[in-house]
């Protein structure tokens, strides 16, 4: 019995939904999750914006580019995640963080050592 719900839990399980039943009232914690999703979504999307408006200035590697559509994507999640937060969701983030990392390291290494932020 147990095996059969680990696969469930490690990919299909829902942990927060923004959707209540109509009767039942949103809770503190749903609505600061929700708008904190939404306002680190908007965050990402700068940062986003920015990389790219730093490619088009110095072109010094398309890597930022790619570097760029991570935080896109990430944004993208943290509105999905505004939402309703699931397993493959939590997965999609660590994949995606994991390669922001790696791309930040390389990006800020080999072309803009004093850069600290982005």
């Amino acid at each position: 019995m147990l095996s059969i719900e680990i696969p469930k839990w490690l990919w299909n399980e829902t942990w927060w939904s923004w959707n209540r039943p109509p009767n039942e009232p949103y809770l503190f914690t749903d609505i600061a999750c929700h708008y904190f999703n939404l306002g680190e979504a908007a965050a990402w999307f700068m940062f986003s914006v920015l990389v790219q408006l730093r490619w088009r200035r110095y072109r010094r590697s398309r890597l930022e580019l790619l570097y760029a559509i991570a935080f896109l994507t990430f944004g993208i999640t943290d509105l999905i995640e505004a939402w309703q937060l699931t397993s493959w969701l939590l997965w999609c983030k660590l994949i995606n963080l994991i390669l922001l990392l790696v791309l930040r390291r390389t990006v800020l290494r080999c072309w803009y050592p004093d850069h600290h932020l982005f």
